[in-house]
């Protein structure tokens, strides 16, 4: 995102579940808090950091707000790439019960 956060890409928030981007909405709000309680104690080192989590928040604002709209599109479920992938073990057991049927 901004200069200050490497977590997050811009391009990584088109993959994000709505859900996910409301709990990195929390936690952009929270450290801002934080920050903000360091900068009024006179304990903050980075103030640059302030302005980071700004605009983290403000990307996290637009992107819900686009999905809202229709303008951004909303993720495929992962659900749906995970069943189909099977392990090796799968498909042997697969395989073998398959051999066994015709056995019978």
């Amino acid at each position: 995102m901004a200069v200050g956060t490497k977590t997050l890409a811009p391009s990584e928030l088109d993959t994000f579940e709505d859900q996910r981007l409301v709990e990195e909405l929390r936690k952009a709000k929270e450290e801002l808090f934080n920050l903000r309680f360091q900068s009024a104690t006179g304990q903050l080192e980075s103030h640059g950091r302030i302005r980071a989590v700004k605009r983290d928040i403000a990307r996290l604002y637009t992107v819900i707000r686009e999905r809202e709209l229709g303008i951004r599109a909303t993720p495929a479920p992962v659900e749906a790439a995970t069943k189909a992938k099977k392990t090796k073990a799968k498909k042997a057991d697969e395989s073998a019960e398959a051999v066994k049927e015709e056995a019978e």
